[in-house]
């Protein structure tokens, strides 16, 4: 009987709860100025998997800017058609990143507070 790998993020240790979503994300690849658009597909404090045509390759460091959490920057553990998987250098909130973010404008105005700088204000799903 032959073995079949689980799938080709088999090499992420598996321990960390993950986030099935879909969000876009910026990622920053050394030599490239411009972040490259990718699409999150599940992530945890860990790492992620992403989905792009942008060539990456295993072990190449880089960056993403996930909204609401800021520029992560880790290194990439696998890669494959399209798809790839990232280890974070730092433990990151998951649950941030899918937070939605309401201006102050967007609020009703018994709700403003009025004389502060606009700041981002989260809502809770």
């Amino acid at each position: 009987m032959a073995v079949v790998p689980e799938e080709e993020g088999a090499a992420l240790p598996r321990g960390d709860d993950r986030d099935s979503l879909f969000l876009q994300a910026g990622l920053l690849i050394p030599g490239n100025p411009d972040p490259v658009v990718v699409r999150v597909r599940n992530l945890s404090a860990g790492g992620m998997l992403a989905e792009s045509p942008a060539p990456v390759t295993e072990g190449t460091a880089l960056a993403v800017e996930l909204g609401n959490v800021g520029t992560v920057s880790g290194r990439v553990v696998w890669a494959g058609e399209g798809k790839f998987g990232i280890a974070f250098d730092r433990q990151i909130n998951p649950q941030a990143a899918r937070r939605q973010v309401v201006r102050e404008s967007d609020l009703p105005a018994y709700l403003r507070r009025s004389g502060l700088e606009p700041v981002p204000i989260y809502r809770r799903r």
